[in-house]
């Protein structure tokens, strides 16, 4: 029998709407149906992965999803100069099978505490069938923070942190959606990490 030792990665990348992000999608599970947002290198100790992308000098952010890492980089670099780069440090960071995540060092952030009522239930349903996947497309993610009063409050991640067009998708398109499905819902807000 011949031994093939560990499987080829292969890896992508997608722009996103944010200029100043890029989504490298690979072909192996990272961090299956999770996900983590790492706004700088102080806060990669869950993930090895993380700490090492920090130490290119251009990174600004890690984003890490089921099978993509969102980066982030500084205003003046150029995509163009260093996808090639971090495409091959990916690449051989994975087929070495080196660890992305370490659950145990992960902190968790407090989750919502208030009734889970029938409004929270349907708030939460909607985000994780419709906004989240197409979030997820665009190489983000959004996690519902509160509810009081018809107000709100999600949290963007990844390509979303600082998207210009992400307000604009916040009031047009996610606030828009739920006041229209859920009629409790008033207006929809974005809170900094």
């Amino acid at each position: 029998m011949i031994k093939t030792g560990n499987p080829i990665i292969s890896i992508y990348t997608e722009m996103t709407p944010n200029p100043e992000t890029m989504k490298f999608v690979v072909n192996k599970l990272l961090y299956p149906n999770k996900s983590i947002d790492f706004p700088d290198a102080a806060s990669t100790a869950p993930s090895p992965l993380a700490a090492e992308l920090f130490t290119f000098p251009f990174i600004r952010g890690v984003f890490i999803c089921s099978n993509f890492v969102t980066l982030t980089k500084t205003n003046d670099t150029d995509w163009a100069d260093v996808i090639p780069t971090i495409k091959q440090f990916l690449k051989e960071y994975l087929e070495d099978n080196r660890a992305v995540i370490n659950e145990d060092d992960i902190v968790s952030a407090p989750v919502f505490s208030g009734d889970e009522s029938d409004v929270v239930q349907r708030i939460k349903e909607l985000l994780e069938n419709y906004v989240k996947p197409a979030v997820e497309m665009d190489g983000g993610a959004i996690q519902f923070k509160d509810y009081q009063e018809g107000v709100v409050t999600v949290m963007l991640q990844g390509s979303c942190s600082g998207c210009p067009s992400s307000m604009i998708t916040l009031k047009a398109g996610i606030e828009g959606m739920m006041k229209r499905m859920i009629p409790e819902v008033k207006e929809v807000v974005a809170e900094a990490e």
